[in-house]
């Protein structure tokens, strides 16, 4: 393995371990396997998540471990996919497994900017003005069909969701850590709904599409939903030990090899035909942003703490790739009457770049 490159200074050890103090992580196996000890212990908690959103959640890992993902790596996720994927439970049996606070909001056309970031109020007893915080101040936040919200309220929530700031009156408010949106949209159904703009697509770190289940899935759903007891999930952690996550999360080692990976095919979807991608310049309308470099590294940190390991390695990159660029390379009205997709330019830009 190649040497560490840059010294970083490590998250200070949680309370189960009063004898490690902060350290400089150097360009010695000792320190690499000291972080390696760390993200096995900080990262065990995962696996125990993902066993009891099972019990609710059957099927349906993929979600799962998207949404986790953007939990890990503080990003927010748009989840697409037609009714009744139990993509509203997975979320709130996520926040129940990580103890956290968890709010729902059916966007509607005639939703308020108010209704979701609160608003003052006359307190006629006292003869002053209040403030009522809305359910944006909630770690898990569930905009359920986001898209059919009006221009106003897609730019309150975009304040909450880039800034992580809430401003009601001239009082700005701080929202709370972690602060998570999770947002879902019907692909199927368009009458009635106002396509996000580009600027708040962005602000999505992973747009994850989610499937049906499979047969053997969806019939052990059957008997497990129709019992007499429906499985309830136990909370397995708490707020503290995921911010320590994060936290041991953003020291996972990315050798300058897979950097350059990631800025390669970052550039590819702008310029293919530098990258002798010729056939896809017509096809492709705007490439990623550099916003889109920004997640690919820290998704892809994400992705291997998940797997428990302290380095990033180019199938993490490849792993979640089409979560975060699939709503950021904009194709052509050529691509879209050739029924082509910004994933499959996604997947002929991997298949051109060389895997370091």
């Amino acid at each position: 393995m190649d040497t560490l490159v840059d010294p970083v200074t490590l998250p200070a050890a949680p309370a189960t371990d009063p004898d490690m103090k902060v350290a400089e992580l150097s360009p010695h196996d000792a320190e690499m396997e000291r972080l390696t000890e760390m993200v096995a212990r900080e990262s065990a908690f995962l696996d125990d998540v993902r066993n009891e959103v099972g019990k609710v959640v059957i099927g349906q890992r993929y979600m799962v471990d998207r949404i986790l993902i953007g939990l890990l790596a503080n990003g927010h996720c748009l989840i697409e996919g037609v009714p009744g994927l139990a993509k509203t439970l997975c979320v709130k049996t996520l926040a129940q497994t990580v103890r956290a606070s968890f709010q729902r909001v059916q966007f509607t056309p005639d939703l308020l900017p108010a209704d979701i970031t609160g608003t003052t109020i006359f307190n006629m007893q006292t003869g002053q003005f209040t403030q009522k915080l809305g359910p944006l101040f909630a770690n898990l936040v569930l905009a359920d069909e986001i898209n059919r919200a009006p221009a106003k309220v897609q730019s309150a929530l975009l304040e909450a969701m880039q800034e992580r700031q809430v401003t009601i009156g001239d009082t700005t408010h701080r929202l709370p850590d972690p602060f998570l949106v999770l947002a879902t949209q019907n692909p199927i159904e368009q009458e009635g709904t106002f396509p996000l703009p580009e600027a708040q697509l962005d602000r999505f770190m992973l747009l994850i599409k989610v499937d049906y289940p499979t047969r053997e899935e969806e019939r052990r759903m059957l008997d497990v939903m129709s019992a007499p007891e429906v499985p309830v999930a136990r909370e397995v952690c708490g707020i503290e030990q995921l911010r320590a996550a994060r936290r041991v999360v953003q020291h996972i080692y990315i050798d300058p090899k897979v950097r350059d990976y990631i800025v390669h095919i970052v550039h590819a979807t702008r310029d293919p035909r530098a990258w002798g991608l010729t056939e896809l310049a017509p096809l492709v309308e705007y490439g990623a942003s550099p916003r889109a470099t920004l997640s690919l590294a820290i998704a892809g940190r994400a992705h291997a703490f998940m797997n428990h390991r302290a380095y990033v390695t180019p199938d993490d990159i490849k792993a979640i790739a089409e979560d975060v660029m699939r709503h950021r390379v904009v194709i052509t009205y050529e691509a879209e009457a050739e029924e082509i997709t910004s994933e499959d330019v996604i997947r002929r830009v991997f298949e051109r770049i060389p895997v370091p």
